[in-house]
């Protein structure tokens, strides 16, 4: 990396043009001319990515500190807004130098088609808009981040009232449900105003860029080259006519068993039998440790990662005030380190988490050696499958969190479970979205009368009578409206892909769905995403036939796990 001057300030406008202007100037007269400097480019675009990405981790972790939320403010608004004009001038010249100076099409080919998209999408007008939608969302993190409630005597986060959801108790429960759906309703009219401005914003960018609307500009600007709206629709229909009747019957199953009529929200988390909740874990430290001997146990190289990556400053796992909500995996790109974040507060759920967003890091972790750090990043759809695979195929290995073997059995259930009932709930927020983008103009009420038929569409056999003023804003809490527009639909088709390597793991063994599942990480993003899929085993299909036969195979293993 000898490009980059070892004190760079890459978070610094000032010190990244000299370096931008080198690269735009920079005479490039054969293919290895070209070579070399998409690898400087490359380097660059690594530290200008890790300095964005200390600055949020920053400021997500103490969003109450004034001195990181101000730091991540100002990179938004000095640092961020020339750094992609930047980007553009050096991605347009990128496609002109890959049309002087051809490289190896198996190599670069994915790159190139990228690259393409992104010149033809930039706007300069859209930058201040892109600036104002980032700071809207630090905004919704701020308000949400401040939710806290008292609760028998203590202040508590929304992620540590979830505990109670899962009390035997049923008034603890409905209280505890009620307390916190109270406390995010006095946000809604804020929350609200936020997303009105966000829709009112992305339209525009769509419309600048000679979109019809932004549905249209966010599908091609995700780089979705292997399905269409018409597809999602598609898959919509398949989640209704093949999971949902899966959900609703096991929804009816637990209300048998609990004999309640009828199901409440406040009854989806609690153990069927009244058993106590399962508590995995006491503290971060805990849950590091009987992480580490799970993925020891499963394959010795993965436990080489996970050890590396509980050495350094690479967790924030604690829930806690002014911390924002949810949880993620951030690679800082130069130094090739993964970052986890969660909210955790000793429940099962945290557990799924953990082991989820260790899939995303080892992810990072097995294709760190690649040198372009646009294939260090692969497409959401199989990012995913890298997490999501690695909740199911760790299952076995959940005795470290749980030696009782029938609590065993009540995580691997409620594992399962977990992943039906996310199907439709993916479902219902994606066409939430196809709906909110193509029609712009829409008022707040109809928004709420779409949301409702979605929720009848989609919903679980839950009974809201009384409760509609809180099932009518349940779209407010998914982050990922706000944050990552129609980054969603990601979910339920990586989901697809899991549940195809789970069946090699329960058809060959364990280490034949790991080599899949390593070979086709290691690929990172430098193929298309077909062939991600196939590397590890799977493929890309998420028609009907292929929803039905999987929620089979997932019903099947439910019955051999009995409540």
């Amino acid at each position: 990396m000898a490009f980059l001057p070892t004190d760079l300030d890459a978070a610094d406008w000032r010190s990244v043009e000299p370096l931008v202007r080198a690269l735009a100037e920079r005479p490039v007269d054969s293919a290895a001319d070209y070579e070399r400097w998409l690898l400087d480019r490359s380097d660059l675009d690594a530290a200008c990515s890790e300095a964005r990405a200390n600055l949020y981790i920053a400021m997500t972790c103490r969003t109450d500190d004034e001195q990181a939320a101000g730091a991540w403010t100002r990179y938004l608004e000095e640092a961020l807004p020339p750094l992609q004009k930047a980007s553009f001038e050096l991605d347009r010249r990128q496609v002109d130098l890959s049309a002087a100076h051809p490289l190896d099409a198996g190599r670069y080919a994915v790159l190139d088609r990228d690259t393409l998209v992104d010149v033809e999408l930039f706007r300069d007008e859209n930058v201040p808009l892109e600036t104002k939608i980032a700071r809207l969302d630090q905004d919704y993190d701020r308000i949400c981040a401040a939710q806290t409630v008292r609760f028998q005597g203590e202040e508590r986060t929304m992620p540590q009232m979830a505990r109670f959801l899962e009390e035997e108790d049923r008034a603890t429960r409905e209280t505890a449900w009620r307390l916190g759906q109270e406390r995010r309703l006095e946000d809604a009219g804020p929350i609200e105003d936020i997303f009105d401005g966000m829709i009112q914003l992305r339209d525009e960018v769509a419309r600048n860029a000679s979109f019809d609307n932004y549905r249209d500009f966010a599908f091609r600007r995700r780089r979705r080259f292997d399905y269409r709206p018409a597809d999602c629709a598609t898959f919509h229909d398949a989640i209704a006519e093949h999971v949902v009747p899966v959900v609703r019957r096991l929804d009816d199953e637990r209300a048998g068993a609990m004999g309640l009529d009828p199901l409440r929200p406040w009854d989806l988390s609690v153990d069927v039998q009244g058993r106590a909740p399962l508590r995995p874990f006491e503290g971060a430290g805990d849950l590091v440790e009987r992480c580490a001997r799970m993925f020891r146990r499963m394959d010795s190289g993965l436990g080489r990662l996970f050890d590396d990556l509980a050495t350094g400053d690479d967790l924030d796992l604690e829930s806690r005030r002014g911390k924002a909500p949810g949880g993620y995996q951030y690679v800082r790109d130069l130094s090739r380190r993964p970052f986890i974040f969660m909210n955790a507060a000793g429940m099962h759920h945290d557990v799924q988490t953990m082991v989820h967003e260790a899939g995303h890091a080892f992810h990072s972790l097995l294709c760190r050696d690649e040198p372009l750090v646009h294939y260090r990043h692969s497409p959401i759809e199989f990012a995913e499958v890298a997490s999501m695979a690695m909740e199911l195929l760790s299952m076995d290995y959940w005795d470290e969190f749980y030696p009782d073997p029938g609590d065993l059995r009540r995580a691997q259930r409620e594992q399962l479970e977990g992943v039906v009932s996310v199907l439709p709930w993916v479902a219902t927020i994606d066409a939430f979205q196809h709906w909110l983008y193509t029609n712009p103009g829409h008022a707040r009420t109809e928004r709420t009368a779409f949301w409702e038929s979605l929720m009848a569409r989609f919903g679980r056999a839950v009974d809201w009578t009384g409760l509609e003023r809180f099932r009518a804003g349940q779209w407010r809490r998914q982050g990922h409206l706000f944050g990552s527009p129609f980054y969603y639909i990601e979910y339920a088709i990586a989901q697809l892909g899991a549940l195809q390597l789970w069946g090699v793991a329960r058809r060959d063994g364990l280490d034949a769905a790991l080599a899949g599942y390593k070979r086709a990480l290691a690929l990172g993003g430098s193929r298309p995403l077909p062939e991600l899929f196939e590397a590890a085993g799977a493929t890309l299909d998420f028609t009907a036939p292929t929803v039905e036969r999987l929620m089979g195979e997932v019903s099947s293993a439910l019955a051999e796990l009995p409540a």
